[in-house]
């Protein structure tokens, strides 16, 4: 079965997961979706306790001054 820009785009949004692994799961499921969910949760801790450790480095820093008042914002991510 094709897989398809749409089905990828559904599980992600069911799932969280990154657009590659939703893509490989469809696809070692053959499109079935609940399928693609279960091998996804299978192998997600995995995924996950592998990212835990990893520093997000990339960002931004804000700051704002007005009258007696500072704030300074940094928003640090990483892209999936």
């Amino acid at each position: 079965m094709a897989i398809t820009a749409k089905m990828v785009s559904e599980l992600r949004e069911r799932t969280g997961c990154g657009m590659m692994d939703c893509k490989r799961a469809l696809t070692e499921a053959d499109g079935d979706m609940e399928k693609a969910i279960e091998i996804l949760r299978e192998k997600g801790l995995a995924a996950a306790a592998k990212k835990a450790g990893r520093i997000a480095a990339e960002g931004i820093v804000y700051t704002a001054v007005e009258g007696d008042v500072a704030v300074v914002i940094e928003v640090n991510s990483e892209t999936d």
